[in-house]
């Protein structure tokens, strides 16, 4: 199982893009440096007032396949 760990900060106005379905995929520079993309759905469950802030894993299968994404710390 591939781990692509990265940081994220979206401000609740530019989430309301990825709500909208404006934007659909999310990507980002992991903390070893690889840019990985995954949609924006998987970034629901951390919404707050806040917007979505913190570091997060996502792992993914063999194919890279997301299997899921996880706050961490």
């Amino acid at each position: 199982m591939h781990r692509y760990p990265f940081e994220l900060d979206v401000s609740p106005e530019q989430y309301l893009d990825y709500y909208r379905g404006i934007v659909k995929q999310v990507q980002v520079r992991s903390s070893t440096g690889q840019t990985v993309q995954f949609p924006a759905s998987l970034l629901q469950k951390f919404v707050s007032t806040n917007g979505i802030r913190g570091r997060f894993v996502l792992f993914a299968d063999a194919n890279n396949k997301v299997v899921e994404l996880r706050r961490v710390g």
